[in-house]
């Protein structure tokens, strides 16, 4: 990942001078966890990029209170941090396989993309810790029924912003299922499948396709979606 690309990215669209002038000062890392707690929209985003380590509980909170229910910038630079502190110190792993399952379930659905994508990443290295595993999974497939149940009420008429909301919620729930199809029953995973598969919106039936390759017990919806009118959905199958 091209740290200096990502910095960038993350700061665009504030004060340029109080964006500069705060990442050309020092803060020791009591500072940034003071700043996670209570600074400003620009202060928590810079701190977030800025924090240094993860050595406690304290510490991972610290980030995880801001990886959901705050503003934009700060979710994504957050995510993007404790993606690069996993990946970088094995460490830190111990430590949020413990606390955070939940919060990295709900940034699984979050609104941005790029912040589903670092997490889902982030939690794919926890994936070995089976008792996160089981909890992260657990929720997201609460997640994936109340995507399905919602696109299940939807008319014609509904405002199609409404659908989409619903369909990327379940784009990303099937990612994360991909992952962690281990800690599915297979039975319940199936019935998600069936359902899924029928959805009018190719990029879900493709998840569904990544997915159904991996037993035989979903021949049966393979088979269906090897008559797909989507090239990429059979391209999956047929690879």
């Amino acid at each position: 990942m091209n740290t200096d690309k990502n910095m960038n990215d993350l700061f665009n669209d504030i004060d340029f001078e109080k964006a500069y002038n705060l990442c050309q000062s020092e803060f020791s890392h009591s500072d940034l966890i003071n700043l996670l707690q209570n600074g400003s929209i620009q202060e928590k985003q810079i701190a977030a990029l800025k924090f240094d380590y993860v050595d406690d509980i304290n510490d991972a909170m610290a980030l995880l209170n801001n990886l959901t229910g705050c503003d934009g910038k700060i979710r994504e630079a957050v995510a993007y941090k404790i993606n690069i502190i996993l990946s970088e110190n094995k460490s830190t792993c111990d430590i949020f396989a413990n606390i955070a399952a939940e919060q990295f379930a709900k940034a699984t659905i979050d609104i941005n993309a790029n912040i589903c994508r670092l997490i889902v990443d982030s939690a794919n290295i926890l994936k070995h810790y089976k008792e996160f595993a089981a909890q992260y999974t657990d929720i997201i497939l609460c997640y994936t029924n109340e995507a399905l149940t919602e696109l299940d009420k939807f008319i014609f008429r509904d405002k199609k912003y409404v659908i989409n909301k619903q369909l990327f919620k379940l784009y990303w729930c099937l990612e994360a299922l991909d992952i962690f199809f281990d800690y599915v029953d297979t039975n319940i995973m199936e019935e998600i499948l069936i359902k899924c598969a029928s959805q009018s919106e190719y990029t879900i039936r493709e998840k569904v396709a990544k997915i159904v390759i991996k037993s035989n017990k979903f021949n049966a919806i393979k088979q269906n979606l090897e008559s797909d009118t989507n090239y990429y959905v059979k391209q999956i199958l047929n690879h």
